[in-house]
């Protein structure tokens, strides 16, 4: 017998692993990753995942799925948290990926670390029971921390899982959960503030802009969210500057041919992207910004050059730095 477990890497999910291990069934992990987690080496892999799985022994097929929950993250059915993040919607999009997993694996059923009301949104009672139906996935999840609080799954009644061996912990507290690991001998596991970039204010409030501007957005749109200071400068022009060598490095390389490159000349600064459609009066405000983050003396003009990735020469404008009240006005 074989079940999938769902491991974020988080405490919860190395917990519920642990239990169902111990009842001396096969266990093979997944995880679901997207360009919106932030728990990524090079967006190629969960660390907090892989290093739980190690821990624990067991096998680990992690899936990258981005350019399907982007769809999800556009229209949610089920809405949005306090940010930006469509936590139903995505719950129920995981397990299905996971049963469908399941099903070509031959394991017999899902587990899962959630805990009855630790998350406001996907984790009440209500909640629960309209991601099992909607994920086809009815009777065939195991919750092994709250199981007790729950009606009894399928692999429960047909007594593939001892029942009497889960656990009954609710609630947003961590103490049972600190207590059991100590029980285990589980240590480092990461903190439980959640690694999805869409709860962040100041990611979600990008991703809204995005939305509002180029609804038909990219994943590169997306990458391009996650580095340095971003200004809108008109309906369809945007600037991104870098704060240091490592991200101006990482702007460059995402950016695409279209794009405007925009640097100072001669002296240490920030390096620029713009994208979309700069006309005269954007460029040269977004020259203004790249002298307000340039070491120039206040009140000197600095020399600063621009050019679409695709070109070679540049061209050059003479900009002093903008004030600060109006870039508070232009920063998203």
């Amino acid at each position: 017998m074989k079940a999938i477990v769902l491991l974020s890497g988080g405490l919860d999910s190395i917990l519920a692993a642990r239990l169902i291990k111990g009842q001396g069934i096969e266990i093979e992990a997944v995880n679901f990753l997207t360009v919106f987690c932030n728990c990524t080496s090079r967006g190629k892999t969960c660390l907090a995942s892989t290093a739980a799985a190690a821990s624990l022994g067991i096998s680990l097929k992690v899936f990258e799925v981005t350019e399907e929950y982007i769809s999800i993250v556009k229209a949610p059915k089920h809405g949005y948290g306090r940010g930006l993040n469509p936590c139903l919607d995505c719950r129920i999009f995981i397990f299905k990926k996971a049963g469908e997993y399941m099903r070509q694996s031959g394991a017999s059923f899902i587990v899962t670390g959630e805990v009855l009301g630790e998350r406001p949104m996907s984790q009440r009672r209500d909640a629960m029971r309209i991601i099992e139906e909607e994920s086809g996935l009815k009777g065939f999840i195991v919750r092994p921390l709250c199981a007790k609080l729950m009606e009894p799954s399928i692999p429960e009644k047909d007594g593939l899982v001892d029942r009497e061996k889960l656990l009954n912990i609710q609630g947003r507290c961590r103490k049972p959960q600190i207590q059991l690991a100590r029980e285990f001998d589980i240590h480092n596991y990461p903190c439980p503030a959640g690694g999805c970039l869409l709860t962040d204010k100041g990611f979600a409030a990008r991703m809204r802009d995005l939305m509002k501007h180029s609804p038909d957005f990219s994943v590169r749109d997306v990458k391009f969210l996650k580095i340095g200071r971003h200004f809108r400068l008109g309906s369809g022009a945007k600037l991104i500057v870098g704060r240091d060598e490592g991200e101006n490095a990482k702007l460059s390389a995402l950016a695409e041919e279209e794009d405007f490159c925009i640097r100072p000349v001669g002296i240490p600064g920030s390096t620029g992207i713009g994208r979309g459609f700069f006309n005269d009066d954007q460029l040269n405000l977004a020259a203004r910004i790249l002298a307000r983050y340039s070491d120039i003396p206040s009140g000197r003009y600095l020399e600063v050059e621009y050019r679409k990735m695709t070109e070679e020469n540049e061209s050059r404008i003479m900009a002093m730095a903008v004030k600060e009240e109006d870039l508070a006005a232009l920063r998203i």
